[in-house]
């Protein structure tokens, strides 16, 4: 298996490609030249290099042999050990060893390892398309020789042209012109009419936008108030006002209050009741029997809140009877 490949594609993205146990690739960004003397244009490129006493595994090379083979880590190590033994062999008979776009390795007189780039393929992949060109020389020649015939020719030329400017003078006659300058007075008045024109146009739009401004300010301000007075109408203005409510209890003359002494659901045990709290002095009555059908028994009752209060405390004091305070 070659790994020639998967070296020249690792150069494309990485500045050191390193090989274990023969070295390593290395690439540095050099700027566009000039070769002077030879009109000739080299864009950036990155120039290979190739370091020998670099033999470490950093990995690179076989994982990227283990992916693109679709192998082991272990497998891809094992090629490239086979390669790199084959390559050994090759230079220590003093052969050249070409590896294709990268260059050629060869082993001098003191078997010191010699890289030679392929200057052919360009790594910088910022300079991707582009290429190197000859540009011909500009060859600038003596002109004067030249420059004197222009010379004398423009004047040849020029004085053919004065001598037969001579001859059409003395042969043409001189006949006068007389320009009758155009009567521009009408101009004048249509251009005013029209000037007036626009401006009386102009300036009876602008009335009529008044007017008709002015005109929907007043509707609008008329519906305002209508609107208004309708709001204050639906808000303050109640066609059957409701009689005002007083919350003072004592100021309510025709209210109730009434001291309570039990509530019966028998008519009989209700008046035994009255009967009994009447016997003891007190003005007792029966009331309206309520919403749950009970007949409540009342000690007294009273107009005025303060008195019926007063009556509940009378009869809490003096015989021990729990009595409450019903409001009618």
């Amino acid at each position: 298996m070659k790994i020639e490949k998967y070296i020249s594609g690792l150069l494309y993205r990485y500045q050191c490609v390193s090989i274990p146990g023969f070295g390593a690739f290395l690439s540095e960004w050099q700027s566009a030249q000039i070769a002077e003397g030879h009109n000739s244009f080299v864009p950036p490129r990155k120039v290979i290099s190739f370091n020998s006493n670099i033999k470490t595994n950093d990995g690179l090379l076989a994982n990227h042999i283990a992916l693109q083979e679709k192998i082991s880590y272990e497998s891809a190590l094992a090629k490239i050990q086979t390669q790199v033994t084959f390559w050994l062999e090759k230079l220590q008979n003093k052969e050249v060893l070409t590896l294709e776009n990268i260059g050629e390795i060869s082993s001098n007189s003191e078997n010191n390892l010699v890289f030679k780039p392929n200057n052919s393929v360009n790594y910088l992949m910022d300079s991707f398309g582009l290429s190197g060109f000859n540009s011909p020389e500009i060859i600038r020649e003596n002109q004067t020789q030249n420059s004197t015939e222009t010379i004398s020719i423009a004047q040849e030329v020029l004085e053919n042209e004065i001598l037969e400017e001579e001859v059409i003078e003395d042969e043409t006659p001189v006949i006068p012109l007389v320009q009758t300058k155009p009567n521009t007075n009408w101009l004048k008045y249509a251009a005013a009419i029209a000037l007036f024109s626009s401006a009386g146009t102009y300036g009876y739009k602008m009335y009529y936008d008044y007017t008709i401004d002015q005109k929907t300010i007043l509707v609008e301000k008329s519906v305002q108030e209508k609107i208004n007075q309708k709001l204050q109408e639906a808000t303050f203005v109640l066609p059957n006002p409701m009689a005002a409510v007083d919350l003072t209890l004592e100021e309510k003359p025709n209210a109730k209050y009434h001291v309570v002494a039990g509530a019966y659901r028998s008519e009989q045990n209700a008046e035994k009741a009255r009967k009994l709290l009447a016997s003891q002095g007190f003005e007792a009555h029966l009331l309206t029997k309520n919403k749950y059908g009970l007949i409540p028994v009342a000690f007294g009752s009273y107009s005025n809140l303060k008195d019926a209060q007063n009556l509940k405390l009378k009869i809490k004091a003096k015989d021990s009877i729990d009595a409450w305070l019903l409001i009618d």
